[in-house]
């Protein structure tokens, strides 16, 4: 069957209204940015909704490597390496899928290395450490009924926390005044992934999510996007948090893309808080 003209024109203009809907960036909504001044704690900067308690996600890896290395289950960035075995979770690619140390599990959030910190502690511990570093509720019961808090309590699950208690942690993390050892808050900090922005330079995590339907699966187009940690330039240090929910169903980690929005808008916030050139 040959297709006339006025087909092919109305296919045509399909086609490119198909790609212009394919190509609009992806939307999230900014759900709290919180920045402090690491020396005082003055909030410099406050918007949206910083008391919602939500999953940390992978943010929990910097309150676990403190712990880790406050109970030798870390020795220090190279040490323990721990093998990837059949079975542990591989959907975060190549990178989950090598032997592992501290420093490959915090730059690529491998989330089986977690589980040779939390399942020697157990929930009670884990509990107990995250209640004194201040890391929201605390609550490593996991999914109700099903006994995973060692696995997942920090993914969609039990552990809750706000943004506002991330700079609260962060702040005692960056000060060196957490209730832990020294050399525990200075191997955590050499752990954190560092960017370059606008002239500073900005340590942090990310840590991406998302929520639970009532019948158990992931609603993946309201992914939540954690980017958390201080940025510092001369002298100066001021703590940030930024959290995110998407509006749509998008490619990607909700975290990774919370961190690179945030890293883009920097030279925008530092001149907001009057800390520009």
């Amino acid at each position: 069957m040959r297709t006339s003209p006025g087909q092919m024109a109305r296919l045509l203009l399909f086609a490119l209204a198909l790609l212009a809907v394919t190509a609009l960036p992806a939307r999230a909504a900014v759900v709290c940015t919180l920045l402090a001044d690491a020396a005082t704690g003055a909030v410099l900067l406050e918007e949206g909704d910083c008391d919602r308690p939500v999953t940390p996600a992978s943010t929990f890896k910097v309150p676990l490597a403190v712990i880790g290395f406050e109970t030798g289950l870390l020795e220090g960035p190279h040490a323990p390496v721990h093998p990837y075995r059949p079975g542990d979770p591989d959907w975060g690619g190549e990178a989950w899928t090598q032997d592992t140390d501290p420093a490959r599990w915090m730059r690529h959030s491998v989330l089986w290395y977690s589980w040779h910190i939390t399942a020697p502690l157990g929930a009670e511990a884990l509990s107990r450490h995250a209640a004194a570093l201040g890391f929201g509720n605390a609550d490593f019961t996991g999914d109700p009924g099903f006994g995973n808090g060692l696995e997942r309590a920090w993914i969609s699950s039990s552990l809750l926390i706000t943004p506002r208690e991330q700079a609260a942690f962060l702040r005692g993390l960056a000060n060196g005044t957490l209730p832990v050892s020294a050399r525990s808050m200075d191997l955590t900090r050499a752990l954190l992934p560092v960017f370059e922005a606008g002239g500073w330079q900005v340590a942090g995590k990310t840590g991406g999510a998302y929520p639970r339907r009532a019948d158990r699966s992931f609603d993946r187009s309201r992914g939540i996007g954690w980017f958390v940690g201080w940025a510092e330039r001369d002298g100066r240090r001021v703590i940030i948090v930024r959290l995110t929910q998407d509006e749509a169903r998008t490619q990607g980690s909700p975290g990774i893309r919370a961190r690179d929005a945030l890293l883009a808008e920097w030279p925008a916030l530092v001149g907001r808080i009057g800390m520009a050139d």
